[in-house]
């Protein structure tokens, strides 16, 4: 079998796949784990907020993006968008939004919903007794949460974020239904072109497999120090 692989179009084409298509892949997973984490945690406190409103349109919100498939969201953001745009700016005509753009905001808002319980978890595990110590000291809620909380939610979570993170890398291949030259959209280009499905598909798992594996390891490596911090 492996015989008649053609391991030639690997090695004409590895430049371009890794300098463009993990180069795109790369860059919208670390940009949407940034925003995703950045809105999680206000959805998370939004979520625990003693306020029923924030608290219900939060856990609304984060019910409604997991109960619905990725792809779904990826193909309504991809035509909601720039008639949102041209709504927000008072244009006649949709916004070219470009499809980077899209799939940034596409994955930042669907992310959002998963980082926002795993730092809930992680902001419920501190214990009372600091929130009483801060408010005795005269400390505000948002005092509070940014100097005593969130530092030690994120440090508790870290693995579990960066596993989620993983999840993610492996999530944004999905933008290939967009025609988007990714890691896999750059492999399925060179793939069509020489007629070598089966090579290109081959080497896009291997990477994957490879690159996983390694932030695998990463989290369980933080996972250990965590532990012994505490």
């Amino acid at each position: 079998m492996f015989s008649q692989f053609d391991f030639d179009v690997i090695a004409r084409s590895w430049l371009y796949l890794f300098r463009t298509g993990m180069a795109f892949t790369l860059e919208l997973t670390v940009l949407s784990m940034l925003g995703g984490v950045a809105l999680g945690t206000l959805l998370a406190l939004g979520r625990l907020s003693s306020f029923k409103p924030v608290a219900l349109l939060a856990a609304t919100y984060v019910n409604l993006i997991r109960a619905v498939p990725l792809v779904l969201v990826i193909f309504w953001f991809y035509f909601l968008v720039p008639y949102v745009a041209a709504w927000l700016i008072g244009a006649a005509e949709p916004v070219k939004v470009g499809t980077f753009l899209s799939a940034l905001i596409t994955f930042i808002l669907f992310q959002a919903a998963y980082y926002c319980e795993i730092m809930r978890g992680g902001i419920q595990a501190i214990s009372r007794g600091q929130l009483y110590a801060a408010q005795a000291l005269g400390m505000g809620y948002w005092q509070t949460m940014w100097l005593i909380v969130l530092p030690q939610a994120f440090r508790n979570m870290l693995p579990v974020l960066l596993t989620q993170t993983i999840v993610l890398f492996q999530d944004v291949s999905l933008v290939y239904v967009l025609s988007v030259p990714d890691f896999v959209g750059a492999a399925s280009k060179i793939a069509q072109r020489d007629g070598r499905l089966v090579e290109m598909y081959v080497f896009v798992a291997l990477v994957y497999l490879l690159l996983c594996c390694v932030l695998s390891w990463l989290a369980r490596r933080l996972q250990a120090r965590v532990a012994i911090i505490r």
